[in-house]
């Protein structure tokens, strides 16, 4: 099993790293999309928030990852009774990242109907896609800036909803899919579609740091991760376990924050 490079080591990045745990905080924010150059930390440390994000309580053996407090009354997999995870059986999965690559097809993210089952059998043979396995996690989109129209469509569709519908010869799934949506975008390479780029909640441009004593620390750290990923690791263990229960706790006070007509 691979370590991530912890997200408390990445040296500068200041706004890139309050955008994202802004979103990690409060989701409704909408999402970040983070533009810069090659080489300016933007993967690794989107890979890095995950670990600091809460784990979710999922109704057991559902591949949708319903709520068990809440569970979809759509879900392909249910119903589910209300509360129905809150069991001996029910667990706590940390979060997960779902990378959405800019080459893939539409049924490996929106998932795929086995249309000769259905049509035979009389059942809804759905096998869940990207957008199933990303609900209430994150999903990522390297090189957004190049995804492809039709990905385009389907995401911006599932953001805009917090649902994911297939149809396929007059049979269709609907399934709930709301997630954290990041990308990051080299814009040498083009420049992103306007109804996506609305999507997002905040952007955040990147830079390559100038400062010598940054670039220096830069490369002893990534040196040191690469000869040995989990004592890098366990060095930082502290700082990000730090940073986890901020998170959580700042999460558990937002409901509670009020601001006055001149914040």
């Amino acid at each position: 099993m691979s370590t991530t490079y912890p997200f408390t080591a990445v040296v500068g990045m200041a706004d890139m790293r309050l955008g994202l745990l802004l979103n990690a905080i409060s989701p409704a924010i909408g999402g970040v999309l983070v533009r810069g150059d090659k080489g300016t930390a933007k993967t690794t440390t989107v890979r890095g928030l995950t670990a600091l994000l809460p784990g979710v309580a999922v109704v057991p053996g559902c591949r949708f990852s319903c709520d068990p407090a809440a569970p979809d009354p759509q879900c392909p997999d249910g119903p589910h009774e209300s509360g129905a995870g809150e069991t001996e059986a029910s667990g706590t999965r940390g979060a997960k990242m779902v990378e959405l690559p800019v080459g893939a097809s539409e049924d490996r993210l929106v998932g795929a109907l086995d249309i000769e089952r259905a049509l035979s059998e009389g059942v809804k043979a759905f096998e869940p896609g990207l957008l199933a396995a990303a609900h209430r996690g994150v999903l990522y989109v390297d090189e957004v800036n190049l995804l492809g129209d039709h990905l385009v469509d389907a995401l911006l569709d599932a953001a805009a909803t917090g649902a994911s519908y297939v149809e396929r010869e007059g049979v269709s799934v609907r399934h709930a899919s709301r997630f954290l949506l990041v990308g990051t975008m080299n814009p040498e390479e083009g420049e992103l579609r306007p109804q996506l780029l609305d999507r997002f909640g905040l952007t955040v441009e990147v830079a390559a740091s100038r400062d010598t004593d940054e670039r220096v620390e830069v490369v002893r750290r990534r040196l040191a991760y690469d000869e040995d990923p989990a004592a890098f690791a366990a060095k930082w263990a502290a700082e990000e376990g730090a940073l986890r229960e901020r998170i959580a706790a700042t999460r558990a006070l937002l409901p509670s924050v009020r601001l006055g007509d001149g914040a």
